[in-house]
């Protein structure tokens, strides 16, 4: 009830009360004296209801950033993942939820449909693992969200590309001179896109970027010939590739190892280092599954995504699974990226990646990581 209506109520009492009562029967004045008394009664109720209500929102309004979330008795990890990538597959197999289960927890599973999406909701304390590309990370640096890089995956470098149409008349990178390319701003291909274009002796200034908001919103100009090459990553890049059967103009190779992240909460790193060696240990023998049972990979990523199997197929094929732990190099490359975004202008600030990537964490002094 609005303060208004509180108001109004509170006024017809007071009325009542005022009221000349000297030429009221009996009976009137046993009515007016219920009257009042009903009216006081929910007055009193209303202002007590007020007063839980927003009680209730205020605590609901409190983000949980105190590590593993608590359900009633229960300790439970909140894990974000998206699909077709490694921690969907973690989640089928469910290796995981059977360890941590033993070890007196008890793992959600979020879905999300991008890395920025996720790492949001990471920082904020509403996940506390997850996965994203390698960009999703150089952003949430700048924006000094709290989250630490906790290992990643082997290196996937001909899982992003550039293509363009056969008829297009481009025949290389340097071909894309005064010509239209697609890209998400800000994905892997995106700075492969940099990457290339810069090595081929063109300014960025040179090649007209159109930035599209998905992989569908690429696929769909590149298709209408809106654009004369397109920028993509798997599985869709696998999809173009299989459905369109256009010419690839490079991948990753020599240019980005395309890693995929894995990313904690910051303070859920602080107090809970044992649970994040568990998780990495159980993506391992989920990733040692997937190396030798590519089909039945094939299988789950198609009916997950919705994408033509011979697609997924072509992205499985060519990506080996397993986790790494950090070192220079792994660093090193990262580091150059975060320095490519800020040249080109898609972060604000300067950041080093190492204050994020610590190499003497606990989840990480017990060398590389093994399957139990």
């Amino acid at each position: 009830m609005s303060k208004d209506q509180l108001y109004a109520l509170d006024n017809l009492v007071n009325d009542s009360v005022k009221a000349p009562s000297e030429h009221l029967t009996n009976r009137q004045l046993r009515v007016r004296v219920v009257v009042i008394l009903i009216s006081w009664f929910c007055l009193m109720a209303l202002l007590a209801g007020c007063a839980s209500v927003g009680t209730g929102a205020q605590n609901g309004a409190e983000a949980d950033t105190s590590g593993a979330g608590k359900n009633g008795s229960r300790n439970v990890i909140r894990i974000g993942y998206q699909k077709g990538n490694t921690l969907n597959i973690l989640k089928v197999n469910g290796n995981l939820d059977k360890r941590l289960k033993e070890a007196g927890y008890e793992v959600e599973w979020k879905v999300f449909a991008g890395g920025n999406f996720l790492l949001e909701a990471l920082s904020s304390g509403s996940i506390d693992f997850g996965h994203a590309a390698d960009g999703s990370g150089v952003f949430a640096q700048a924006g000094n969200k709290p989250f630490v890089y906790v290992g990643n995956d082997h290196p996937n470098p001909e899982g992003m590309g550039i293509v363009t149409y056969l008829e297009s008349g481009v025949q290389s990178i340097a071909d894309l001179k005064g010509k239209k390319l697609a890209v998400g701003k800000g994905g892997n291909h995106h700075y492969l896109a940099v990457l290339a274009i810069e090595k081929a002796g063109l300014k960025l200034e040179d090649v007209q970027f159109v930035y599209v908001k998905d992989a569908s919103e690429g696929r769909a100009v590149f298709e209408t010939r809106q654009v004369d090459a397109l920028g993509s990553w798997d599985p869709f890049f696998a999809a173009v590739q299989t459905d369109l059967e256009p010419m690839t103009l490079t991948d990753g190779h020599g240019y980005s190892p395309n890693r995929t992240f894995y990313y904690a909460n910051e303070q859920f790193a602080k107090e809970h280092p044992e649970q994040i060696r568990t998780i990495l240990e159980e993506i391992q023998v989920s990733d040692e599954w997937a190396n030798t049972h590519k089909d039945d990979v094939s299988k789950l990523l198609s009916e997950t995504q919705g994408i033509e199997k011979a697609a997924i197929e072509l992205a499985v094929k060519r990506r080996t699974y397993g986790v790494e732990l950090f070192n220079s190099e792994i660093i090193n490359a990262q580091q150059q990226l975060a320095d490519t975004y800020y040249r080109i202008g898609l972060i604000p600030n300067p950041i080093k990646v190492a204050d994020r990537m610590p190499l003497d964490a606990p989840w990480a002094v017990q060398g590389p990581v093994r399957s139990k």
